[in-house]
């Protein structure tokens, strides 16, 4: 199996690699910095640098993939940003690193996979139960928040886009000890991970297009 994992320099996304490359499976992983991608050849991954923000380097990546064929695509790149509440309104500077990270990056990078989908794929974007507008409760993180429901619309586009070609998931993949989740979380990066390459495994034509928790229970929109 061939596996792809766009922003996997720590965290849930080297998480990801590990456990991939322990199981045998060929992958090719993206980072920003040179540090990222070191460890990623370490685990014996295909290492390329990207950095979302960059439009030049996210419009180069389709060169870098061209006549790639990948059966497992993870988009995990994000970031939280700024921990303000509504209705205190972000700065430029914030509001663009999050939605520029977490929104404009998957719209970049999804262009460039187009043609590198084998057929029956699975994709999956990393996102979060913050992004749920069904289940909201509290008006805490809402910059990050509105990233989330928005990418969760990204996603949503592409697999109707993808659809028949592909399966492509939005994920919740719990709270987990990162630098994002804090050491409080309840996951560690390998459980949360282990979940997700199961529910990975297991999808089917019928869930394309769906919001999923990192066990595979269905989250409201």
């Amino acid at each position: 199996m061939r596996v792809l994992v766009i922003g996997a320099s720590r965290g849930i996304g080297l998480e990801f690699v590990r456990q991939y490359r322990e199981q045998g499976h060929e992958v090719t992983a993206t980072a920003r910095e040179d540090a990222g991608l070191a460890r990623l050849q370490e685990l014996g991954a295909k290492a390329l640098a990207l950095d979302l923000l960059d439009a030049r380097q996210c419009a180069g990546l389709a060169w870098k993939l061209d006549g790639e064929r990948f059966d497992v695509l993870i988009l995990n790149a994000g970031v939280y940003g700024a921990d303000k509440a509504a209705p205190s309104p972000p700065t430029q500077t914030e509001f663009d690193l999050v939605m520029h990270t977490n929104v404009l990056g998957p719209m970049r990078v999804l262009p460039a996979l187009t043609d590198c989908l084998a057929q029956g794929a699975k994709l999956a974007l990393l996102s979060s139960r913050m992004g749920s507008i069904g289940l909201r409760t509290s008006p805490n993180g809402w910059l990050y928040r509105a990233s989330k429901a928005a990418a969760n619309s990204v996603l949503k586009d592409a697999s109707i886009a993808f659809g028949g070609r592909a399966v492509c998931v939005a994920f919740h993949p719990g709270w987990v000890k990162t630098d994002m989740g804090g050491g409080q979380a309840e996951l560690s990066p390998l459980d949360a991970v282990r979940g997700m390459r199961e529910v990975l495994g297991k999808l089917r034509l019928t869930d394309n297009g769906s919001f999923l928790n990192h066990n595979g229970e269905p989250i409201a929109w």
